[in-house]
């Protein structure tokens, strides 16, 4: 795959289209299965309630990964993704409804480094609170 995104037509301050991802009660069940995290605070109330939480909460990993899903639609190519982290800073609660949670992501091009490299800095959010924080990104680019 290429991406669709050039170096040359990128600048610092280049804004990532926001997107909103849903998340449901059973994306959480096929993450675990995919992941083999079945911790039952992602998908017991009783247990999540329990242990504190408002409600069932996603994994960290799933909201990081819609979170990232950002750059790699944007690239056009989830090979550009060179680097990525992230500090988990407030769950994401998902409850057992239709509608469950949304993670709105951003992002911005916050430097462009040798090597056709961009940093991207990401925000996520889901029921008004930023989820992830100091989350960047570097890709590379064609």
């Amino acid at each position: 795959m290429t991406a669709n995104v050039r170096y040359a037509d990128v600048e610092v301050g280049t804004e990532l289209p926001e997107q909103v991802y849903p998340v449901t009660r059973l994306d959480l069940v096929r993450y675990a299965g995919a992941s083999g995290d079945f911790n039952p605070i992602h998908w017991n109330e009783r247990v999540a309630k329990s242990v504190g939480l408002p409600n069932v909460i996603a994994h960290g990993m799933f909201t990081m990964a819609e979170a990232g899903r950002l750059v790699t639609d944007w690239a056009g190519d989830p090979g550009a993704l060179v680097e990525y982290g992230v500090k988990f800073s407030a769950p994401v609660v998902v409850p057992d409804d239709d509608a469950g949670a949304r993670i709105s992501v951003s992002g911005v091009v916050k430097e462009k480094r040798d090597d056709n490299r961009v940093v991207i800095a990401l925000t996520a959010r889901s029921g008004g609170a930023k989820v992830l924080a100091r989350a960047n990104a570097v890709v590379r680019l064609p």
